[in-house]
């Protein structure tokens, strides 16, 4: 296939499945399977590293006017009922911790010997069970939205967040580091919903939270092109003219398609809910399992 057809397709990819709770993990590896690219060598190493890139930077674009607003009104927020502790940035900066230090020594250990199509499958149909039922038992709350005498649901606004579940959702977190196919961010809009808040704060959240948790894994990994060695070394080095076009291709393609995503999931979310992403992650995690049983035989 033409390389730059190629990278077309792979920053669409990154570019839909990055934010949304499908694991964009997973559909890299089985869109490496189909295509035949070799994604571990260098230089496809790089790539996915740059094409993550670009789906990052659009974050802090979409989110900007919230951002400059959480900046200015912090640490008291906007009600003047937050502390240093409990403002939504350093709720943000809290749950990157707890995700960050032991997600990085996990995945030194055993990141790699997971990170296989087997897992991915499970994971995948497990994570959609798990994502169907917490929505399931959140649905009659959201329906009946903010204001109900009773419900599941007590934290309507990511402003009204506490640390206890910024602590949960960024320990959450870790189990998409240590398990490819689960997604990040069905494991932190599951926390967050499991912890009483609704799906568009859970979203929101979990949007904030990729943002330093995505910088400092693609920073790593850049770092590791630098330094490393061997296996390490990303292929940053005897880049063609060519190489760097792939990488731009790429790179703006995800960068689109990812900000596209973004607004559209924000509004998709507060009338319809995650299910049909549950549904999506237990087909596609059964016809990978089913896929890899035939190739086994």
């Amino acid at each position: 296939m033409n390389h730059y057809l190629l990278s077309v397709i792979l920053g669409i990819i990154e570019g839909l499945t990055e934010f949304l709770p499908v694991s964009s993990t997973a559909h890299l590896r089985i869109a490496e399977a189909l295509l035949h690219v070799p994604l571990s060598s260098g230089y496809w190493k790089m790539y996915t590293i740059v094409i993550q890139l670009g789906a990052i930077l659009c974050l802090p674009l979409y989110f900007r006017a919230r951002i400059a607003k959480f900046l200015s009104t912090y640490p008291g927020g906007e009600r003047g009922d937050r502390t240093v502790l409990t403002h939504p940035l350093s709720l943000t900066i809290v749950a990157f911790v707890v995700t960050a230090i032991p997600a990085l020594l996990l995945a030194k250990v055993i990141g790699k010997h997971l990170e296989n199509l087997r897992i991915m499958g499970a994971a995948l149909v497990i994570g959609g069970i798990v994502m169907w039922i917490v929505d399931a038992m959140n649905a009659k709350s959201e329906a009946a939205g903010q204001g109900a005498p009773q419900g599941r649901i007590h934290t309507w606004h990511m402003e009204e967040m506490s640390l206890g579940q910024a602590v949960w959702i960024g320990a959450c977190e870790i189990l998409s580091a240590v398990f490819p196919g689960t997604s990040r961010s069905m494991s932190t809009i599951t926390a967050g919903q499991l912890a009483g808040m609704s799906r568009a704060s859970a979203l929101e959240f979990s949007f904030f939270l990729s943002m330093p948790v995505m910088a400092a894994a693609t920073l790593y990994d850049l770092l590791k092109s630098v330094v490393g060695k061997g296996d390490e070394a990303l292929g940053v080095a005897g880049i063609d003219q060519q190489g760097w076009v792939i990488l731009a291709i790429g790179f703006v393609v995800s960068f689109i398609v990812a900000y596209g995503v973004v607004a559209w999931f924000m509004s998709w979310v507060r009338r319809h809910g995650f299910v049909p992403f549950a549904i999506y992650r237990i087909i596609a995690g059964c016809a990978l399992l089913l896929w890899m049983s035939k190739l086994a035989s």
